[in-house]
């Protein structure tokens, strides 16, 4: 194992030189977890505890690479350094000896440390072994009431690491859920966002949920809220060759949510769109992920109704915009829930509709401007006024039901219907 673990950490493989680093100084945290489990990565994401002037430390790397730095806790000594592939934190030793140090942290598989200079693994925890059984386990009740935090990142490392928790600290973590209230916010949210975005991530949001973790912050979750998380998993599959890629992507470039992610998020808050808004805000999410929730919630129960006009197709895709695969995705899901239909039964209910989203040309879901507000107030002599809005709305239906073709159509029926 040593060897390999050297391999995978030998200093050629940073974006700074060893020698930089003074005697002793220790490597910890998910790089020597990652490498001791035969796993590397592309972006760095180094962790290193020195006994003194870590900050100092820091701050001489930076200046020698021209790298980024950032003070992040100025009380306890941490700081970061910036590189463009490859982030740097050190720490200053807590207690007097790595040991100590050891002591102090959330799991056993995090209290492991390597010695970069004699190439030794530090592991006074019996971290190793817990890795080799696929085991989290608590270094103690007092680290992770210290910060509960550490209770929520228990189910998001659980996921990503496909581990399972260690009886004892599952049932501690239990006993001390109602810490996690204590906890900024935002990041809770953060830790939500891996096991949203994670594949082995609902599981463990229904376990966390299960324990009590949730109920502070999703206070109208329920079984069902659960179960439906794991429908929208499954439909999500099903639904894979209509909108799979969509479903992936971020919702926005700077809103690392993806629309799956949405989808699962409109599960556990409460069914009303404005209560739903509230909960969403004292997480901290953004506009755009509090409008995505928000417009799902509102309009995948009118999805039911095959029966639509022209008119109400194009206001639903006009109010649905972007976030219409997770409309579909949360009613296919709540059709295998309650209706016991089958997802591929329930996906030919709304097929007329999907079909004309996935068509770039189809009018409805995608109108195409015959003429703008100015040559309608040109044409018709008419001030800038909601009623130039109101008439183009009127004159896309039109275009979609086959009614007008041309500028010329638009600008005739518009003022056929100024005149009536």
């Amino acid at each position: 194992m040593h060897s390999s673990v050297s391999a995978i950490l030998a200093p050629q493989n940073w974006p700074f030189s060893l020698e930089c680093l003074p005697q002793p100084a220790y490597m910890v945290g998910g790089a020597v977890r990652d490498a001791i489990l035969g796993r590397t990565r592309e972006y760095w994401d180094l962790d290193f505890v020195i006994p003194s002037d870590a900050v100092q430390v820091a701050r001489a790397i930076a200046k020698r690479y021209q790298a980024g730095f950032v003070l992040l806790d100025a009380e306890r000594k941490i700081a970061r350094v910036v590189f463009p592939q490859a982030t740097a934190d050190f720490a200053q030793q807590e207690g007097n000896s790595l040991e100590t140090d050891l002591h102090r942290r959330d799991f056993t598989i995090n209290a492991i440390a390597y010695n970069p200079h004699t190439q030794e693994i530090i592991d006074p925890l019996q971290g190793c072994a817990d890795l080799q059984q696929s085991l989290l386990r608590m270094v103690s009740p007092a680290n992770l009431a210290d910060d509960p935090l550490r209770l929520m990142r228990a189910y998001r490392q659980a996921a990503q690491l496909n581990f399972t928790i260690e009886p004892t600290t599952q049932n501690t973590i239990r006993t001390l859920a109602s810490h996690l209230h204590t906890v900024a916010a935002e990041r809770v949210r953060t830790e939500i966002g891996y096991l949203l975005a994670s594949p082995q991530g609902t599981p463990w949001l229904t376990n966390a949920g299960k324990d009590g973790l949730l109920s502070h912050f999703f206070k109208n979750a329920t079984a069902e809220s659960f179960d439906k998380l794991a429908a929208v998993d499954t439909t999500s599959a099903i639904l894979a060759p209509q909108f799979g890629a969509e479903l992936q992507q971020y919702v926005r470039d700077t809103v690392k949510t993806t629309w799956l992610g949405i989808a699962k998020l409109a599960c556990l808050v409460d069914s009303n769109p404005g209560v739903a808004e509230l909960e969403l805000q004292e997480l901290t999410y953004s506009r755009a992920e509090i409008r995505a929730v928000t417009t799902a919630l509102k309009l995948f129960p009118q999805l039911k109704s095959t029966n639509k006009s022209i008119r109400e197709q194009y206001f639903l895709f006009q109010e649905a915009g972007h976030v219409f695969p997770v409309v579909v995705l949360l009613a296919v899901a709540q059709d295998t829930l309650v209706e016991a239909m089958s997802g591929d039964k329930s996906l030919l209910v709304y097929s007329p509709l999907i079909s004309r989203y996935l068509n770039p040309d189809d009018l409805v879901a995608h109108p195409t401007q015959l003429v703008s507000g100015k040559q309608l107030m040109l044409a018709l002599n008419i001030p800038a006024s909601p009623v130039v809005g109101e008439l183009l709305t009127e004159i896309a239906i039109a275009q979609a039901e086959g009614k007008i073709a041309t500028a010329t159509d638009a600008i005739e029926f518009a003022r056929q219907m100024l005149e009536s």
